[in-house]
């Protein structure tokens, strides 16, 4: 038998049995809002990249909390649904605006940064997605207990070379990152369907972890190559 006679069955690669309707139409809606964020975000780093203002990371971030908690006081309801997005947006967009200057660092270093820390995030994105997706439900909920103690662990770490300045322990920090945040993508992904299926059908308030979770990674991918390029260039002098 000539293995590459057979066909692939891409309906069957795209259905999941032990996903309800219901909720896939929200995960649909998760999605579609996740787009608009990466869109608006966009457009954010855009804007602060070409305006160039010093103090749009600090307002920018001031400003996405504000946002973020307004989103959480505004109840989930069909009411409130138009307004709720425009919040939504407004927080993509300062997100956007406080990635500024990292991108502004990493074009000084070398612009070719931008677009292979972009592809390589939504690469990873993408396959740790479908992984929650097509895993058995609940599988990677596990995970949450050991995602948030490593978070602390890196925070505290984070503090204590405050004063001790070492870039080891900051490069450590980023790389764990990284993994760490492979894992949330895991997680939050399957809570979002376990919180779907028990009721919960906030899809705005879901596309946010999404986001976050996104940005992060990106944030982190970003700084990781910046500074392997800032080595070449010191191995080069």
């Amino acid at each position: 038998m000539n293995i590459f006679d057979r066909k692939i069955n891409f309906d069957a690669l795209l259905k999941f049995s032990h996903i309800t309707p219901s909720t896939q139409q929200h995960l649909k809606k998760v999605y579609a809002s996740f787009a608009l964020c990466m869109f608006v975000a966009a457009a954010g780093a855009y804007v602060h990249v070409v305006t160039h203002f010093i103090q749009a990371g600090l307002l920018s971030a001031l400003g996405s909390l504000v946002l973020m908690v307004w989103l959480m006081a505004t109840p989930h309801s069909h009411e409130t649904e138009q307004k709720r997005l425009g919040l939504l947006a407004g927080f993509a967009f300062l997100t956007g605006v406080g990635l500024g200057p990292a991108l502004e660092l990493c074009i000084a270093i070398n612009p070719s940064i931008l677009p292979t820390a972009f592809m390589g995030t939504a690469m990873i994105f993408t396959c740790f997605t479908l992984s929650a997706l097509y895993a058995r439900r609940r599988s990677y909920l596990f995970l949450g207990g050991i995602l948030m103690s490593a978070m602390s662990l890196m925070l505290l770490s984070s503090l204590g070379n405050l004063f001790f300045g070492s870039i080891w322990l900051f490069q450590a920090n980023l790389y764990v990152g990284l993994v760490v945040m492979c894992g949330f993508v895991l997680f939050d992904t399957q809570l979002i369907i376990e919180k779907a299926e028990n009721g919960d059908k906030d899809y705005i308030w879901h596309c946010i972890d999404l986001f976050l979770d996104f940005v992060t990674l990106f944030r982190k991918l970003m700084m990781i190559l910046a500074m392997n390029e800032k080595d070449k260039k010191k191995e080069k002098k």
